[in-house]
């Protein structure tokens, strides 16, 4: 869970098309009920007032829904909007405190879709509880994320707004998105051991609308352990890291020479939660991404 741990994603000409696949992915099994992420049936007839959010990515989209307001406990990773670091936090969000989450008396918990949470869900169920699990692991999964919350929260225009006004960015972004020049990036979650993201990470996502190749684009999944060896043979033009790896401080190690763009420093850092969660703030980190890569050009 590189940055909620650097979430997940997909590779790029599908995306636009992948969303509008989206747009009915709600499913509703009777009057008043949905299915979540876990494909379990979800009351929609209890009042959502207080929410307790185990999620970055769905916390964000709360209050991009305008019920910041209900969320009464967050993860301690559930850092934007600003807003956001007001409320209670109640810890991790996998295998979270039940006891803490109680504390905040909420009336719907939603979870991050893992198989790790399904204790917590059961415990809290068991009380007459409400939950809902999500999984926003790639950009296409904020619109199905979305319409989830907005039906719970009564904010469905809104959902409705934020969804349409992200499908024309992403696609606008598709179009401009630079056919020459392309670098080859290897983007680096850890260094000891190596672990770098794969094709299923939303950062692999927004480094390709950006402009740039990941040089682990064949690996469907969204992060991995690899060799030194393993990345010595890809040859990345290119070292991406986050801000809060600060790695670029301990790849000096003698084994990493080995690694021309690290031996001759060729990295590039991005900064900001943006780039740790999938978002409605991806269009401005991609048109970043893309700024910072124009002068490697």
């Amino acid at each position: 869970m590189i940055g909620f741990l650097l979430s997940r994603l997909l590779v790029i000409p599908a995306l636009v098309s992948a969303l509008v696949a989206c747009a009915s992915d709600v499913p509703e099994t009777n009057a008043g009920r949905l299915v979540d992420d876990n494909g379990r049936s979800v009351d929609l007839s209890r009042p959502v007032t207080r929410i307790v959010s185990l999620a970055p990515s769905v916390t964000e989209i709360l209050f991009d829904l305008g019920v910041g307001d209900r969320v009464v406990g967050r993860t301690r990773w559930c850092d934007a909007p600003p807003e956001a670091l007001e409320v209670t936090s109640v810890g991790d969000g996998l295998e979270p405190n039940v006891e803490v989450i109680l504390g905040q008396q909420p009336d719907l918990v939603v979870f991050y879709s893992a198989v790790s949470n399904e204790p917590a869900i059961a415990q809290i169920e068991s009380l007459g509880i409400s939950t809902l699990s999500v999984r926003t692991d790639r950009l296409a999964d904020l619109e199905r994320a979305t319409r989830l919350l907005g039906r719970f929260t009564g904010t469905t225009e809104r959902a409705d707004s934020l969804i349409a006004e992200l499908e024309v960015d992403l696609a606008q972004l598709e179009e401009s998105r630079p056919r020459d020049s392309i670098p080859h990036v290897l983007i680096l979650a850890w260094d000891n051991p190596p672990i770098v993201i794969g094709e299923a990470s939303f950062l692999h996502e927004i480094v390709e609308l950006a402009g740039a190749r990941n040089v682990f684009e064949d690996v469907d999944r969204p992060s991995l352990r690899v060799s030194i060896e393993a990345i010595v043979e890809r040859d990345p033009d290119l070292v991406l890291v986050t801000a809060d790896s600060a790695l670029t401080n301990r790849v000096d190690r003698a084994e990493w020479r080995a690694v021309p763009a690290i031996r001759d420093q060729r990295f590039f850092m991005v900064v900001g939660n943006e780039y740790s969660r999938p978002s409605f703030r991806a269009p401005s980190a991609i048109r970043r991404l893309r700024s910072a890569l124009e002068e490697w050009r």
